[in-house]
Parts: C-alpha cells; sequence; structure tokens
C-alpha cells in the first residue's frame, strides 16, 4: 500500500520495512521528471500532487503550468482546473517558475500515468501474498494550522500493493478518528484519499499518530497496519505575552551607567525555536519621556541606566510602555505590551546646608542645661531617613565643653545648649564654627565634589552679680604632726569674682572630722586647736580634709575643701604582731615573727629583732635570725623541753624607736597547732571554773587569818599560846555545788571527797573531784606567785601528779600576800574569757 504525496516515490525505497503498504510521493527533485499516479477521471479543483519549486528555483516570483486544465499554487501543489478524463495511459505537461528580475526561468516536468487494473474478487480458499518489504516507507504527512479549506481537505492518498490484484478497502484509526477530537480525518474507502473535515489548532494537538489498515471484502487483511502521522504545521497565531502585567521595580539615584533596573520576560505558544516563538524587546514609551534614561536588551529583556540624568528630587517615579514582538521584531510580528513601573530610591546625594552663615545668641553667666539658640538647615533628601537627618558638631571654640549640640528628630534643627557654666569675668564673648553632616554617608560622587557646611554662631555672656568664689575648690596645706596646740598656718581663700579680691569674705568651718583645727573668721587661716595625729586619720596616709564656708556681706556663699597634709614624725615605735604561737615539735623547727610600723617607710623598715634580757634558760634554747626586712625567725634547740615559753623580744626601726613585748611560744608534742589549740581550749575551761573557786578559798584563807589575830589577841591575855602547828592551819575545800560533803584537810596529811563521794588519797595542799565527766582542779600557789599547774617542778604542782598518786609536798605557810597573788591573775583570765566568750 503506498500514499501518493508531493515528494518522489523513489526516495521512500531506501526505509522499506516488514510493512507491506507503499506510499507513493506527490514530489519530485528539482527542475526533473515528476510522475503522478491518478485515476483515470480526476474532479474539479482535485489535488493531484505536489512539486518541490525551491528546490528548483527558490528565488522563483512566477509560477505557470504549460497545461490550462491545471493550476498550481505557491507551495507547489498541483490542481485540476475542471473536470480531467485521461483518455490515454500518460499525459505529460510542464511547471514553469521564473524570477523576473534574474531573467532565470526553470520548467518541472510532470507526467501523470494511469494503468487499467481489472479487479477481481478473491476466492476465499486463495491465500493473499504479503510483501515482506515495503518499496516505499511512509513519509510523514502535514497539514496547515488553521487551515481555511476547502474541506473536507485532501492530505494524502493511500494505497496497498494488494489492491493490484484483489479488490480492497481502506480504513483509519487513532487521535482523530475513533478518538479526540473525533471525525476530524476520514479516509475513502475505495480509493485511500485522506481527507481533514475542519480547522486545527496546533497549540492544541500538534501531531495525529493514525493507523491506516488494508482489507479485503471479506475482512481479510490484505496488508499489515501502516503508521501514518500527520503533523500540524504551525502558524503564527500566538501573540506573545509578558508574564506580569505590571512589573515594579526600584533603582538608587546614584546608579551608574549600565547598572541593571530590572528584567521583562515574555512567552509564546507558539511552535518554539521557530520564527513564530523569536522574540524582541523594546520601550515603547517613557513617561516622563525627556530624558531618555532607560535601555532594554532586545533578547534577554534586561532594562539598564543608559544616562546620568538619574535625580530622585526631580523625578522620583518613571513609568515604561514594554513592547515584546515575535517573527524577530519583524514588522508583521505579533505583539504583546505591559507596564514597567520604575521607583528611584533616595541617596545621600545631597548635602545639609545652613540658611545662613553666622548666628548670635547670649546666655548668663553660671547657668547650664540651658538651650540658647535652634539652627535650622536644608536637606533635599528624602524626609526622615538617615540620607535626610542631621548631625550636628561643633567644630571649633568649645575646647573647655562649656556647649553642647544635638538633633532635633522632628524638625532636623541643632539644638545649642550650655551645659558648663560660663565665667563672664573670664570670656565676655565665645565664638563656636558648628559643622553640619547626616547621619548616612555621602554617596561617592558627592563626597568628592562636597565639602562639610560650616556657620559661625557667636554666644554673648551677660554678667551676673554673684557671690564669693572658691577657686580652686580643693586648697593644700601642710603641717607636722605633734605640732603644738595653737600652731597657726595660711588656710583657705576665697575671692569676689568681679573685683578678685577676698576682702569682706568671712569664713566657717562647715565640717573638722576630728576637730583639730580652728578657722580665722576675716582671714582664712587656721590653727591648731589639738595635737594632730597622723596615724589617727582615716583612710591613713591620706589626706585630713576640712570643709570651709566662705560668706560676703550679702550673705551669699561657696564651699571650699581644705586639704591638710599632715607629715610624719617617728613617733611610734615597731610592733610586733603576734602574741601567742604554738610550734609543734619536731616538725615545726622554728617559728616566724613580724612586726608593724604605724609611721611612714621612712621611719619604719628595716626592723632590728633581738633577745630583750633574756633568762638563762630562754638564751639557751632560743635564737633570732634576721628574715627580711620586717621579720625574724624564732628557734629552739633540739633537747628543748615541749611548754610554754615566755619570750621577750625587743625590735627597733630604722630611727631608733623601740619596743619590747613578751611573746608566749607554745612549744608543743603535736603534727599541727589546731591539736594544741584544742587542749589549751579544755584547760581554759577548767581554770575558768576554778577561778570561781579559788575566791572562795581566798575568803576561807582570809577568815582564818582573822580569826588567828583574834584567837592570838585572847591568848595574850589568857596567857596561852598557840600550837607550834598553828602556821599548817587545815584548808577547807568547799564544794559548792554540794555543802555540807566538804572534808578538813591537813597540811600532813588528808583526803579530799568529790562530787560522787570517791575518795582518794592524797598528801599536799591539792584536791581533785570529776564532776558530770568534766575536770575540777584546786590550784595553790606560794611564795613569788609564779607556780602554775602546769609543772610539778621545784614549787609546781599539777593535777596530773595528784592523780598517780605523787604528791609535792611543801611545808611553807601561806600568807595574804600569796594568796592574793595566786587568785588575782586567775580573776582576770576568766573575766578575759568571760568577754571574748
Amino acid at each position: 500500500m503506498a500514499a501518493a504525496g508531493p515528494q518522489s516515490s523513489l526516495r521512500g525505497a531506501l526505509c522499506r520495512g516488514l510493512l507491506t503498504f507503499v506510499v507513493f510521493s506527490f514530489a519530485c527533485e528539482a527542475c526533473k521528471k515528476v510522475i503522478f499516479n491518478v485515476p483515470s477521471e480526476l474532479e474539479t479543483d482535485k489535488m493531484v500532487g505536489r512539486v518541490n519549486l525551491e528546490q528548483c528555483l527558490r528565488s522563483a516570483d512566477l509560477i505557470q503550468s504549460s497545461d490550462p486544465d491545471f493550476r498550481v499554487l505557491g507551495d507547489g501543489s498541483v490542481y485540476t482546473a475542471g473536470a480531467v478524463v485521461l483518455s490515454d495511459e500518460k499525459r505529460s505537461f510542464t511547471v514553469w517558475l521564473s524570477d523576473t528580475k534574474k531573467q532565470t526561468r526553470k520548467g518541472i516536468t510532470v507526467l501523470l500515468e494511469h494503468q487499467k487494473k481489472v479487479l477481481r474478487k478473491r476466492h476465499t480458499k486463495e491465500t493473499v501474498l504479503r510483501r515482506a518489504k515495503r518499496r516505499w516507507a511512509p513519509i510523514p504527512c502535514s497539514m496547515q494550522e488553521n487551515s481555511l479549506g476547502p474541506f473536507p481537505l485532501f492530505l494524502q492518498q493511500v494505497q496497498s500493493d494488494a489492491a493490484q490484484n484483489y479488490t480492497v478497502y481502506y480504513s483509519i484509526s487513532g487521535r482523530g478518528v475513533d478518538q479526540e477530537p473525533l471525525n476530524l480525518f476520514y479516509i475513502e474507502k475505495d480509493t485511500g484519499n485522506l481527507y481533514c473535515t475542519r480547522p486545527v489548532d496546533r497549540e492544541e494537538y500538534d501531531v495525529f499518530d493514525l493507523i491506516a489498515y488494508a482489507s479485503t471484502a471479506d475482512g481479510y487483511s490484505a496488508d499489515l497496519p501502516l503508521p501514518l502521522p500527520i503533523r500540524v504545521e504551525d502558524e503564527n497565531d500566538n501573540h506573545p505575552i509578558f508574564t506580569e502585567k505590571i512589573y515594579n521595580f526600584e533603582v538608587p539615584e546614584s546608579s551608574k551607567l549600565g547598572t541593571k533596573v530590572g528584567e521583562v520576560c515574555a512567552t509564546d505558544r507558539d511552535e518554539p525555536d521557530t520564527m513564530h516563538t523569536r522574540l524582541k524587546y523594546s520601550i515603547l514609551q517613557q513617561i516622563p519621556q525627556s530624558p531618555g534614561l532607560f535601555s532594554v536588551h532586545p533578547v534577554t529583556g534586561a532594562i539598564t541606566i543608559v544616562s546620568q540624568y538619574l535625580d530622585r528630587e526631580v523625578v522620583d517615579k518613571y513609568k515604561l510602555i514594554m513592547k515584546v514582538q515575535d517573527m524577530d521584531g519583524q514588522f508583521f510580528g505579533l505583539v504583546g505590551t505591559s507596564t514597567c513601573l520604575i521607583t528611584v530610591t533616595d541617596s545621600n546625594d545631597n548635602a545639609p546646608a545652613f540658611r545662613q552663615n553666622a548666628y548670635e545668641a547670649s546666655v548668663e553667666e553660671n547657668t547650664y542645661n540651658v538651650e540658647i539658640l535652634r539652627i535650622p538647615i536644608e536637606d533635599k533628601d528624602l524626609i526622615n531617613t538617615a540620607n535626610w537627618r542631621a548631625n550636628f558638631t561643633i567644630l571649633r571654640g568649645n575646647e573647655n565643653g562649656h556647649f553642647k549640640i544635638s538633633t532635633d528628630k522632628k524638625t532636623n534643627e541643632g539644638i545649642l545648649c550650655v551645659v558648663k557654666p560660663l565665667n563672664y569675668e573670664e570670656n565676655h564673648q565665645v565664638v563656636l564654627e558648628i559643622g553640619v553632616s547626616n547621619e548616612a554617608p555621602f554617596t561617592r560622587d558627592t563626597a568628592l565634589r562636597t565639602t562639610m557646611n560650616r556657620a559661625l554662631v557667636t554666644v554673648q555672656v551677660r554678667d551676673q552679680d554673684e557671690g564669693p568664689e572658691c577657686n580652686p575648690a580643693a586648697q593644700y596645706v601642710r603641717i607636722k604632726e605633734n605640732s603644738a596646740v595653737g600652731s597657726r598656718i595660711n588656710g583657705y581663700k576665697a575671692y569676689d569674682p568681679e573685683t578678685r579680691s577676698s576682702s569682706g569674705i568671712r569664713y566657717r568651718l562647715l565640717h573638722d572630722p576630728k576637730g583639730w583645727i580652728s578657722i580665722d573668721e576675716i582671714s582664712g587661716s587656721i590653727q591648731t586647736s589639738k595635737i594632730l595625729d597622723r596615724e589617727a586619720v582615716t583612710p591613713r596616709n591620706d589626706l585630713y580634709n576640712v570643709t570651709v564656708l566662705a560668706l560676703d556681706h550679702d550673705g551669699r556663699s561657696c564651699t571650699g575643701t581644705l586639704a591638710i597634709n599632715i607629715e610624719d614624725v617617728n613617733d611610734n615605735a615597731p610592733h610586733i604582731l603576734q602574741d601567742q604561737i604554738i610550734v609543734c615539735k619536731p616538725k615545726m623547727g622554728y617559728t616566724d615573727i613580724s612586726a608593724f610600723d604605724a609611721d611612714e617607710p621612712i621611719h619604719g623598715a628595716p626592723f632590728y629583732f633581738s633577745l630583750a634580757n633574756p633568762s638563762s634558760e630562754i638564751n639557751k634554747i632560743w635564737t633570732l635570725s634576721k628574715v627580711n626586712d620586717t621579720a625574724a625567725r624564732l628557734s629552739y634547740q633540739k633537747n628543748a623541753e615541749m611548754k610554754e615559753y615566755n619570750i621577750p623580744v625587743t625590735v627597733k626601726d630604722r630611727a631608733g624607736q623601740s619596743a619590747t613585748k613578751t611573746v608566749r611560744v607554745n612549744l608543743c608534742d603535736c603534727t599541727h597547732p589546731s591539736q594544741c589549740l584544742a587542749a589549751s581550749r579544755s584547760v581554759s575551761v577548767s581554770l575558768g571554773k576554778w577561778a570561781i573557786l579559788a575566791i572562795l578559798l581566798g575568803i576561807a584563807l582570809l577568815c582564818s587569818v582573822l580569826f588567828t589575830l583574834v584567837c592570838g589577841v585572847v591568848g595574850a591575855r589568857k596567857k596561852k599560846g598557840f600550837p607550834e602547828d598553828l602556821a599548817q592551819q587545815n584548808l577547807i575545800i568547799s564544794n559548792t555545788e554540794a555543802p555540807g560533803d566538804d572534808k578538813v584537810c591537813s597540811a600532813n596529811g588528808f583526803t579530799t571527797q568529790t562530787v560522787n563521794n570517791t575518795s582518794q588519797g592524797f598528801n599536799g595542799t591539792m584536791g581533785s573531784g570529776v564532776k558530770n565527766g568534766g575536770l575540777e582542779t584546786i590550784e595553790m600557789m606560794k611564795g613569788g606567785g609564779h607556780h602554775t599547774l602546769e609543772s610539778c617542778r621545784g614549787h609546781h604542782h599539777t593535777l596530773d601528779s595528784s592523780r598517780t598518786g605523787h604528791v609535792c609536798v611543801d611545808s611553807s605557810r601561806y600568807t595574804n600576800s600569796e594568796w592574793h597573788n595566786f587568785t588575782q591573775p586567775r580573776l582576770r583570765e576568766d573575766s578575759i574569757r568571760g568577754h571574748t566568750g
């Protein structure tokens, strides 16, 4: 089966497949003979075929047919001018192509062939022979979009090889036939002519893939189905459309030439990559028209700046009417339009300017935090933006910081204020130079051609009748410490600012921390009312400040400070800081002591340490060596006994001032001093209890002495005497918490009874008892009052010795003074513990 078309049927012979359809082309090679196979009878306006005019003569502007029965269209289609009957098997004519400009003419010979065939019906038992190969491959058929007809429009003819021997009937299927859009195509059952019934929109259907069938009268397939694609040729029937109706762009007014503002874009529904969709952009109109500031790239649609006259202060909005045209912008192309709105944004291209070059203002002296002048400016940039808001600066004349200038955020005016009092006597007039700029920096071009705008402000200072002036507010004098009472020195001076004189000004002391100073009301000189002690000033080594009030005859006043620098004298000896030290033997082989001098360093260190008249025992055991200028090292011998030592140490400063202090050093068997501290606390508690008992014993002893004196007087009258052992009077031990259980203890041998009624044999003058787990001790001293409980050496007696049965016996009698020496130190210790506790 074959399809007759406008191209040569020989071209399809190269691509034949296994299908048995054959397609005959309507066209031929350029300027060569073209053969069309046609029926013997042709109707009027019947398409015979198509010749390729461009391949023969592309520039032809005149097409003619040598046979009046046939006419040739501009696309090469050959139609019958009327009904034609082919009497012979062949008929030929020539299609002439002429180029009138070049005087060129070429002809294409068209041969019409007609074969008379005797068709017969296939016998039911007869097999139709099928071709294994085609002679011609199907050539795609095309139709023009939106064709004007006439309809039905002939497209091509389909023929089967089996039609040479049998009666064959043709049919088609596919989209456009039995699928949407329905009934667009149909084929003549007997001839195989394919027709289109109505116009087609390519944008809706760009190709129709039909399938052609050939079958005999009994329904036998005479050939394999033939794919028959029909392509819809595009027509430029769609206008290009911008993607947006209105484009909005912004561009800074300081933009340079070539700056891209934005980009417009359009689409076209016609076939891509054809002239129908080749778009070009242009600007139809700019509003306002002059000057022309923008251009658009014809292909990309990018809008750029082409002029330097972009100024927001002149025009802040532009409107562009954009045009896009297909067919590469040719005059016959279809057109679309859109609107582009361009907003020119503000740049800081206008410097602020003062309205005048000079201003004047006035202010009273001694006034401050007052507004004296408002300075307006002009700025063409956008209001209430950083490009418009002003920054004012005092460039010159404010070296003393009397003025400050700020900006009123609403009016953009400069507000000049006095923040520090002015003095008319010092300066009657002040000239300020004021500069102004914007919060935002200038654009580069503006900065190069513009300097800061400046103006002069003259401020007149008005005189004011004012009181005395204390200037400087703090005045300094020097005086030696320990100066005699009544020593007079220069004091504070205030003056009248108008006359610069101190006459007529009276002085008073407002504040004297220690009452050391008095001031002369007329002259302001001061004298000492007490001896000055530099070390008593707080903070130490600082100035002694006195507040002075100065008054004029009208009662106006000012206050000032008289700072007295008390010069140091060497009136303080160095002082050893340590009172009591615990040394753990043998872990600690020494201890360091340090000293402090309240005087100035010139009267202080280096210090010189030495032992002050030590006893032979102290001298043998303890030695002093220098550590640094303020400390010494106290070392002991290895054979030193563990006990408490009272070591007198003298320290002397560089000027010879010295002081001696007895340092109590407890040489203790411990690993850490805290262990000895805990033990000493428990002993202190015991001694505190026994101190109360010692008072009771002293009272008892006093009573016994009085009783002895009374008995002696009575005995003398009766001429009787006391026994020889009267000196060894019995000592009654009184337990105040359990009276009535006391025992009388003899000096030669007696027992003491504890609270829990346990007795213990005891020889001597000590008693011990245990109550509620606590240890109560009685300590008695005799002789010079240097005996303690810690030792039982010589006349010393401890509680531990009484527990073990060892008794230190002393037959000496105890006098009232001895008991006094014994009780008084312990009463004082107990009193001190009570205060510190």
